[in-house]
């Protein structure tokens, strides 16, 4: 199935999306339609992106949207669970994890506030599958005042997201970032015009090694440090 083709002939309920998420969609997602999976998607609005992802994914992926509006209860159906409850509620996100395990793909399309998302990734992201995808849309509403965003407040997730850049890399600072466990469970990070998506995992040893020359079989550590 393919997510663009699907969302322009559309005819069930209507999905809000820009353009250009979709080849981003494709490409984080896709990996993920073999075998069931667990799925929260923060903001539901009209219901239709719940039923995109019911189409697109495994037919027994749990699939789970939550939303502050309780209007938003009629969107629930076969295989589509709705919640109601704040997205930035330590508590409320807990009690999804309890009732539904550990998800392994969060879509943070939600309030777009920038206390809320991060609230939101602070909590839920060390709390997803270790081999688990957390993507965030909309990320300009990070430059909007209307929204507590600016270009220098610290707590936008654009912001957050440059820091971690440092924070994967902290092994190699000679000690001027302690490495944590966004440094040891993160594989990588991707960023894409109003979306960043975090993929949680473990890369394993870290160390440069050489091979080849006159003995192809011996292996050269080299020191960095």
């Amino acid at each position: 199935m393919d997510l663009k083709e699907y969302w322009l002939n559309n005819t069930g309920k209507k999905i809000t999306k820009w353009t250009h998420y979709f080849p981003v969609y494709e490409k984080h997602f896709k990996p993920l339609t073999d075998k069931p999976i667990k799925i929260l998607e923060i903001g539901i609005l009209n219901g239709g992106s719940l039923q995109m992802w019911r189409k697109y994914f495994h037919p027994d992926s749990v699939i789970v949207g939550i939303d502050i509006n309780p209007d938003c209860e009629v969107h629930e159906e076969d295989g589509v669970h709705v919640r109601i409850g704040d997205q930035s509620d330590p508590e409320f996100l807990q009690s999804l994890i309890d009732e539904f395990g550990k998800f392994d793909l969060v879509i943070d399309d939600g309030s777009h506030h920038v206390s809320h998302v991060n609230k939101t990734f602070q909590f839920l992201y060390p709390k997803i599958q270790n081999t688990g995808i957390y993507l965030i849309e909309d990320t300009h509403a990070a430059y909007w005042s209307s929204h507590g965003g600016s270009m220098d407040n610290p707590e936008t997730i654009n912001n957050v997201s440059k820091s971690m850049v440092d924070k994967i890399n902290a092994e190699h600072t000679h000690g001027q970032i302690k490495p944590d466990f966004f440094t040891y469970e993160t594989k990588c990070m991707s960023v894409y015009d109003s979306i960043v998506v975090f993929e949680r995992g473990n890369v394993g040893a870290k160390r440069p090694e050489e091979y080849g020359g006159p003995k192809s079989n011996e292996v050269f550590i080299i020191k960095t440090h």
